[in-house]
Formats: C-alpha cells, structure tokens, sequence
C-alpha cells in the first residue's frame, strides 16, 4: 500500500502503477498476477488505509434474502476516524485525495508516463502540455511538450518546448530560489502555521457531527415506533422525512468541512516536505535533479515568447 501512494505521489498514473506493480510480480489483493487500474484507483481512495472507516457503505433491502444495495443516500452513513491503525498516514492520504482532485480537474486527461506529465502549463488557455513526437520513425526523431489544446477551435499562441528547455529553467529557478534560502522557509514555515491552520474547521466538523447524531437517533427512533405501533405510513413518513432532510443537510456540510480540512492538511504537509528540502540543500545545482523536481516543483507555465515561469509548492514564482 505504501509503495502504490508513493508511486500516486511521484506522478504515475493508476494505469502506470498497475503496470508497475504487476512487473514486480506483486500480487493484487485477490491474489491475482495482473493488477488493473480500477483496483489502485480503489485502493487509492479508501479511507480505511488511514484508519478510518464508512459504515453502511451498503444496507439490506431485503432481510430474508439478505439482498445488500449501495447506499446512495437511502439511510444514514457514519464516518468513524481512529477506527483502526493507520497504514498511510492521514496527512500522506489527504495529499493523495487532493492530487486526485488536481488531476480530475486539469482540463485534459492525465497520462502519467513522464515526471513533466501536467507539470507544464499553458499561459494561453491554463491547459496542460503533453509529450508528442516528431521523426518518430527516423533519424530525426525528437520528443516535445505542446498545449493538448493548441489546435483545439481556436489556435492557441504558445510554442512548444523541449525537456532540455524545462530542465534548463527548473535549474534556473531552483539555483535565485537557493540564493534565498533562510527566508523562503520561514516564508514557508509561516505560511504553513498560520494560513493552514484547522481549528475553527475542526470545531464546525465537531457541530455537524453532532447535529447528524441527533438527526440520526431520531430516525431510527421513529423507525422503531412504526415496528412497534400501527400508524398511517403516510404520516409516519412525513415525520421520517424531518430528521432524514435534517441529517442530510448537516452530512453535506459535514462533507465539505472535511474536505476542506484535507486541503488544508495536504498543503501544511506539502510544505513541511517543501521546507525539509530546502533545509537539506547545499549550494547550487549544476545539473537537472529529479528528485527535487518532483518535491519542489508546483508546475511551470509557459508563455508565447517561451518564457518559462516555475511555481514552487510554497507558492514561490520565478520566470527564467
């Protein structure tokens, strides 16, 4: 599990760690030899790698068949944190939920075969580069990054560009970003404490967890009377509706409290390991790294006259 949320993190595509996984001959959770992406993408999403867990997934809908249904909304769900122990940190899931989103929302699909894959921008439309190859079956052959839409209605206005050219700018930029090192991670340090900070969050989680208890000891209150007492269903209905509506409204709220509280959290980790990079830095970098690409890198942009702008994950920006 920890190898494929590694992998997630350092860029690879679902399909790409399946690929991966299936060649180190590990098997799959149901003991198979060929891994596809459905089930990483699965496991990549489950909170119970973190020690959560979702209860009524499913709910019965008929007691002598035992036939089970997915719950979309048929009866109430609870969300247990703690439940169990942890094998990804949550901070280390809530990155990978949130680069899920990213990529979700990148405009294009997200092909994962190179460490520059919806790393490179355009300053056009905001859509993302991907790699083509010109020559490809002579001599000449030559792999460049262009806009996905460039010729998509209309033209857009940026020129393509090389890895050498990328790999050039990142070094660029890393080397006027080292020269201020100290105060770029307290920059970061303070940033990460302040601006990421979940109190008032957590406190507005703790309300509607309450408020979806009460809705739910309600209904199930009510759903225990019916069993009990002969009454008109209609009425009993309207009186069930109240606390399932109630407990619907907070859930969703619920929901957005939490995922706001692992962007937050993604981004406070994204800068500690930001900030540890740096703190580890001696000097200037001569050649391309990998490494610090894939750790500092946000994303670069590139503009009409191939001027190419880095984005650090602490939000710092240097065109080169």
């Amino acid at each position: 599990m920890r190898l494929i949320f590694f992998l997630f993190l350092e860029g690879m595509s679902p399909h790409s760690i399946a690929v991966e996984l299936t060649r180190r001959c590990i098997k799959t959770p149901g003991g198979k030899d060929v891994w596809n992406q459905q089930t990483v993408r699965r496991m990549l999403s489950n909170e119970k790698y973190k020690g959560d867990a979702l209860l009524q997934k499913e709910f019965t809908v008929d007691f002598l068949t035992k036939k089970m249904k997915k719950n979309e909304g048929q009866v109430p769900q609870y969300y247990v944190e703690g439940n169990h122990e942890a094998i990804i940190s949550p901070a280390v899931f809530d990155m990978v939920q949130a680069e899920l989103e990213k990529r979700r929302s990148g405009g294009s699909r997200y092909s994962g075969v190179s460490i520059f894959s919806n790393k490179i921008k355009c300053a056009d439309c905001g859509s993302w580069f991907g790699s083509k190859v010109w020559h490809s079956t002579d001599q000449y052959r030559k792999v460049i990054y262009r806009c996905n839409l460039k010729y998509n209605g209309e033209k857009c206005q940026t020129p393509h560009v090389t890895e050498d050219e990328v790999k050039a700018a990142f070094v660029s930029a890393y080397n006027q970003l080292v020269t201020e090192k100290q105060e770029i991670i307290a920059n970061a340090e303070i940033i990460r404490k302040t601006l990421c900070r979940t109190d008032d969050l957590e406190a507005e989680k703790r309300v509607q967890e309450e408020e979806m208890s009460i809705a739910a000891e309600r209904a199930q209150g009510l759903i225990a009377e019916n069993a009990r007492v002969a009454q008109s269903q209609v009425e009993y209905q309207e009186r069930y509706d109240a606390p399932v509506g109630r407990y619907n409204a907070a859930k969703a709220r619920y929901d957005e409290v939490v995922e706001a509280i692992a962007a937050e959290v993604a981004q406070s980790e994204r800068l500690l390991d930001f900030i540890r990079t740096m703190q580890m830095q001696e000097g200037i970098l001569t050649e391309f790294d990998e490494g610090l690409w894939s750790s500092m890198v946000d994303f670069v942009t590139v503009g009409q006259g191939k001027e190419i702008k880095v984005t650090f994950k602490d939000g710092s920006e240097i065109e080169v």
